[in-house]
């Protein structure tokens, strides 16, 4: 089977999607390029289909005997108008992203992170990346944040998006709530006031809460979170997807002082 019109109704959707940053109307996330592939095909999302250039069918066909889904053909005049990259690399994935539950996230040897109100797409796949480098147990995207489909957010995040715990479009209540049952203490991330990141106990649960850099931590999040920030010289502040980074090292490194030798 090959797909050669731009109209077809899967690119059209795609396309859509693709531009727009959001899932297809079938709830599926676009994932452009071939290392996005091979990174899909050892995470925890479901693919459902591989769409394919004829050129790249041969050059990648040793990623594609992998693959456990439909693997469709497309004329190059039809990816091109698909593809939301100046220059595509002759590979779409669509995935259905895992489920996850708030159980998921509450490992009692990681930590949560939260982003709230986090617009950047570079920024949510970084952070995303650090949680699973630095061995958090899970992220909660707040609403009015980068969705995860975001083909920049996945690029960033490179594989990790489709391994860690994320829910998203999660309201601050709920935050609150899921906080309080599991027994976790919030800490904001600041530019300014509060403690010292390093003076805090980040080895008991917790969530760390990332604002965006325009607006902060939301008031809600902030009246129930303590406030902590990273010492800093000659700079106003950080990039929060460096900040994220460096509270998440932060919070690794005490844990690995718990554990036994």
């Amino acid at each position: 089977m090959q797909i050669t019109s731009p109209k077809n109704s899967l690119l059209q959707d795609v396309r859509k999607a693709a531009m727009s940053g959001r899932r297809t109307d079938d709830g599926l996330v676009v994932a452009e390029g071939p290392h996005l592939l091979g990174e899909a095909l050892r995470g925890a999302w479901s693919i459902e289909h591989v769409l394919v250039t004829e050129n790249s069918r041969l050059h990648l066909s040793e990623l594609l005997s992998g693959v456990q889904a439909d693997v469709i053909e497309v004329s190059e005049r039809a990816f091109e108008a698909t593809s939301a990259t100046q220059a595509h690399q002759g590979v779409i994935t669509l995935l259905r992203p895992r489920q996850w539950s708030w159980a998921d996230l509450m490992r009692i040897d990681g930590i949560v992170v939260v982003l709230d109100g986090i617009q950047d797409p570079g920024n949510g796949g970084t952070i995303i990346r650090s949680a699973e480098a630095f061995g958090a147990s899970g992220v909660v995207f707040l609403r009015g944040s980068v969705h995860v489909a975001n083909g920049k957010l996945l690029r960033a995040a490179a594989g990790s998006a489709f391994r860690i715990p994320i829910i998203e479009n999660i309201t601050a209540e709920s935050l609150l709530s899921e906080a309080k049952k599991h027994g976790l203490t919030l800490y904001a991330l600041s530019a300014a006031g509060g403690g010292r990141l390093s003076d805090v106990d980040l080895t008991q649960p917790a969530a760390l809460v990332l604002g965006s850099e325009g607006a902060g931590i939301s008031p809600l999040i902030a009246r129930s979170a303590m406030s902590v920030r990273i010492p800093v010289e000659n700079v106003e502040s950080l990039n929060v997807g460096v900040a994220g980074s460096i509270a998440l090292f932060e919070a690794a490194r005490q844990r690995s002082l718990n554990e036994p030798v």
